[in-house]
């Protein structure tokens, strides 16, 4: 066994460990549970970094700071800190480190206290609510203060209101400042005079006249002795205003000219344009001028920057900039229109011109040359050279040949429509100029160009019926749609009917109705058809485009020859936009298809009696009579024919074959109307009696009974009536108001209330009912009983506008307007409130604003006769004879049937042979005038 050496035995039992430095952070015994601790010795701790610190060992200064945190901590810690409710104010955690476990804490509290504080918002607000009126019942403002006398000011007179006194008034300054001295400097003309009895041209300057010249004596300051000369001093002050004016004059024709106009301009031209914050200038100019540096190729910023300093005045400098930019981006057009706008003519045509060179294909740019030149043979000659660079330009093409002359013109499109073959107007200009013969080959041409526009087609139909080839047209219309459809080109309806009415518009009638029967049934259902075709017919009404309304009803009818609708429909159109001739025929066709309708008949015998050919309508109501046998409305049409003819005798004889026949309640009534009118009141009565034991709850018979008795002096029977009626017709309005205004007549103010109110029971939130009873209570004096009902009817009938517009003049006058706004805001589209603010703006002198509301209602409800008899009203006072009778063809038109004022002419049995015109001036000489 060999011998090892002993120190190979001691290195072989050393530790690996022992004699190399500690790892970093490495504390002896902390593996094993051992604490560490410090010996004055030690230099470091010899415990863990995450342990509680120990300081006693600090030196001061850190311990002073130690000490200083504390405290900081402490003051958000203390007693004046801490609430019971919610703790302490700080938090107590702030020094913690915030993780993801906190953001979610917090959230959910935040969702928690939102959720509390929507449960509390009501309360809240409330509460509030309560605390702010409150503070202005115990703190009120000043106007609320004074709202007691501002409303006693409208019992103070015109009168007192002119003897105010004014702030300044003259009257009160001696009671305001009675010590106050009156200084009135003398004129020349009495200092020139004789003072003290001889004549003198001078005072003394030490008298006390020389201190009222200013510059003479001045007090505190030295005052030259002597006399002073006023004549020199006068003469003094000319010469120096003579030099002033003719320093600002000039010489014409030996005349001294002074030009205020001059001073004008100069003094326009010193005052800046721009009005805004210099502080804004200098911000825009030096972010425009940053923008510049660090992108010199960006166009939109020189634009930017010369426009800013032409706003600023400082035009020179806008030009100057621009310019840069046109040398720094040469290719940009709009750099250099910018540039010739902002340069003077002269000046922009050679801007433009260089930018022409520059960027010889810009179009915008040859039509910006051509319009800074003033000669037509000039701007012929721009565009003649923008042609050579930009051949394939329509717009230029078209710019070009608006300058030429018909010959020339056809030579440029000729050369155009080479250069441009897929421009369809320039094919159709070219077009309209040549003859017929070679229009069509250049028609022919272009389909071969363009095969899928329509537009070329439409114009070859409308050159054949240019050129009397009718037969040609629709040929050409029904190969446009087959060629389209070949082509792959969609047939949309609404396209082609828009082209239709243009077509309609150049006046090619025979085209628009080909294009309507080819495409009018094209991409419709089945079912849809006639609803579709008379919205199509409405349209081209409403466009003006009357043919092509024909033509779609016309094909309608075709379709669905037994529709009643659709016959009425275009009988109306025509009535409306087309002649009488046009009607009839119309007519004549429909009750052929439709025989069973009635309003065919009637509007046919309707238009004869109105041209004047009542033999022809006593003809058609005869057809009428034999389709439709018993008919009430064609008996009653026949009777009004022979009534409104004067043919009283074949009026009864018809009425009394009518009741034998058809005995219906209309046929009573008019039996009775026609007796009445003729002033046979027993006859009447004797009809009307037998009526209404036959037709009990007919109300207009009950009405009609009562009125005659009303007008025999019969009242009591006429009450009777009345109440009989309304026993049997409780809903019939018109019966209460008669019983109430019969009562009122009979000086029952008491009766005619009860009635009312009886009335209100039975009929619930009905408006004339309370208006009734409102206006007893005004003629009877009874103002505040009156408002008193006005407030509780427009509780009951909150969108009433006959409340409404009734309410706006029981106001006073300066009340009346606010008023109406209210009324406005509850009823905006109500004619009876659109009348009231007429006549309120009337009452005001407001003429223009008046006409522009009286139009307004009338659009609204034309069947409002009121309106139109305050409008000729208006008119008859402040308008033309044109406007006057205007008016009254519109009235006529519109055949109004409704409103107070005039239901009182009209119904009146005295006017029952009235037409509308008479019915409107008889009530405009009843119509009070708005004050």
């Amino acid at each position: 066994m060999a011998h090892i050496p002993a120190a190979t035995l001691g290195n072989k039992n050393k530790k690996h460990f022992l004699g190399v430095p500690a790892p970093l952070g490495y504390v002896a015994g902390v593996g094993r549970g051992a604490t560490g601790f410090t010996t004055r010795s030690d230099i470091g701790p010899a415990r863990d970094a995450n342990d509680v610190s120990d300081d006693r060992h600090a030196p001061p200064a850190a311990k002073r700071k130690k000490k200083e945190e504390e405290e900081e901590d402490d003051e958000d810690l203390n007693d004046s800190n801490y609430d019971e409710f919610s703790g302490y104010s700080g938090s107590l955690f702030s020094k913690d480190p915030y993780d993801k476990d906190d953001a979610e804490a917090d959230a959910i509290y935040e969702s928690i206290d939102k959720r509390m504080d929507e449960k509390r918002k009501e309360y809240r607000e409330k509460r509030l609510k309560e605390d702010l009126e409150r503070y202005r019942q115990e703190r009120p403002k000043i106007q609320q203060q004074f709202s007691d006398l501002k409303r006693n000011l409208i019992a103070v007179s015109e009168d007192e209101w002119a003897n105010l006194p004014e702030v300044g008034d003259s009257r009160n300054k001696k009671q305001r400042n009675p010590r106050a001295e009156k200084f009135t400097p003398l004129p020349d003309s009495v200092l020139s005079r004789n003072l003290g009895g001889e004549a003198t041209t001078a005072i003394d300057g030490r008298s006390g006249l020389a201190s009222m010249i200013p510059g003479v004596a001045t007090p505190g300051m030295l005052t030259p002795s002597g006399d002073l000369d006023l004549r020199k001093i006068g003469q003094a002050r000319n010469t120096l205003m003579n030099v002033k004016l003719s320093q600002v004059s000039d010489s014409v024709a030996g005349q001294t000219v002074v030009d205020p106009k001059g001073y004008l301009t100069d003094l326009q031209s010193m005052i800046p344009t721009y009005g805004g914050d210099i502080n804004d200038i200098k911000k825009a100019r030096m972010l425009l001028k940053s923008v510049r540096e660090t992108n010199p190729y960006h166009p939109p910023a020189w634009i930017a920057s010369a426009r800013l300093e032409e706003v600023t005045g400082k035009l020179q400098m806008a030009r100057n900039l621009i310019m840069r930019g046109c040398e720094q981006n040469p290719q940009s057009e709009d750099l250099w229109l910018e540039a010739a706008r902002l340069q003077p003519p002269d000046t922009a045509k050679g801007v433009i011109a260089q930018a022409a060179r520059r960027i010889p294909t810009s179009v915008r740019i040859w039509i910006k040359a051509a319009d800074l030149e003033t000669e037509p043979k000039a701007k012929r000659r721009v565009f003649r050279k923008a042609l050579e660079h930009i051949p394939n330009s329509v717009r230029l093409w078209k710019a070009a040949v608006e300058m030429e002359n018909p010959e020339d013109a056809k030579i440029l499109l000729s050369r155009a429509v080479e250069c441009c073959g897929t421009s369809v107007e320039l094919w159709l200009a070219l077009a309209r100029l040549e003859t017929y013969e070679n229009a069509r080959k250049v028609l022919n041409k272009a389909r071969e160009k363009i095969p899928t526009d329509r537009q070329i087609w439409t114009t070859a139909a409308k050159l054949e019926e240019a050129n009397g080839n009718i037969h040609m047209v629709e040929k050409i219309i029904d190969r446009a749609l087959s060629s389209l459809s070949a082509n792959g080109v969609e047939i949309n309806r609404d396209q082609w009917l828009q082209e239709a009415i243009e077509a309609e518009k150049s006046g090619a009638i025979k085209c628009c109705q080909a294009i309507v029967r080819a495409v009018i049934a094209t991409g419709i259902d089945e079912e849809d058809r006639k609803q579709t075709w008379i919205d199509d017919a409405e349209n081209c009404a409403k466009e003006g485009a009357y043919e092509c309304a024909r033509a779609v009803y016309s094909y309608a009818l075709t379709e669905f020859p037994s529709k009643k609708s659709i016959w009425l429909r275009a009988a109306y159109f025509e009535k409306n936009h087309g002649t009488r001739e046009s009607l009839e025929a119309l007519l004549q066709k429909a009750v052929a298809h439709c025989p069973q309708s009635e309003v065919l008949w009637l509007m046919g015998a309707k238009s004869k009696w109105l041209a004047g050919d009542v033999p022809a309508a006593r003809g058609i109501l005869s057809l009428a009579f034999q389709a439709n046998p018993n008919s009430e409305d064609i008996w009653l049409a026949a009777v009004k024919l022979e009534s409104e003819n004067a043919e009283y005798e074949r009026a009864r004889r018809l009425l009394a074959k009518a009741r034998a026949s058809a005995p219906t309640p209309r046929v009573m009534m008019k039996s009775a109307k026609l007796e009445w009118a003729l002033d046979n009141l027993d006859e009447a009565l004797s009809l009307l009696e037998d009526a209404v034991r036959v037709f009990p709850e007919f109300a207009k018979l009950w009405m009609m009974k009562g009125q005659i008795e009303e007008q025999k002096d019969m009242l009591e029977r006429a009450a009777e009536s009345y109440n009989t009626g309304l026993r049997r017709c409780p809903n019939s309005i018109p019966l209460w108001l008669l019983l109430a205004a019969l009562e009122e007549k009979r000086n029952l103010l008491t009766k005619a209330r009860s009635v009312l109110e009886r009335g209100r029971l039975k009929n619930a939130k009905n408006a004339l009912l309370w208006l009734a009873a409102i206006r007893i209570e005004i003629r009877a004096g009874m103002k505040d009983m009156a408002n008193t009902l006005m407030a509780r009817a427009l509780q009951d009938c909150p969108n009433a506008g006959e409340l409404w517009a009734e309410s706006i003049f029981l106001e006073a006058r300066p009340q009346r307007k606010t008023k109406s706004v209210d009324a406005l805001k509850k009823c905006e589209h109500d004619p009876h409130v659109l009348l009231a603010v007429s006549k309120l703006f009337w009452s005001e002198r407001k003429l223009q604003k008046c006409r522009d509301w009286f139009n307004r209602t009338i659009k609204i409800d034309p069947d409002f006769g009121d309106a139109w008899a305050y409008f000729y009203k208006f008119e008859l006072q402040h308008g033309t004879e044109q406007q006057q009778q205007e008016l009254i063809e519109r009235s006529n038109a519109a055949e109004p049937k409704h409103g107070e004022e005039w239901c009182k002419v009209s119904k009146n049995i005295a006017n029952w042979c009235f037409k509308t015109e008479d019915v409107l001036k008889a009530v405009v000489r009843n119509l009070p005038t708005p004050i």
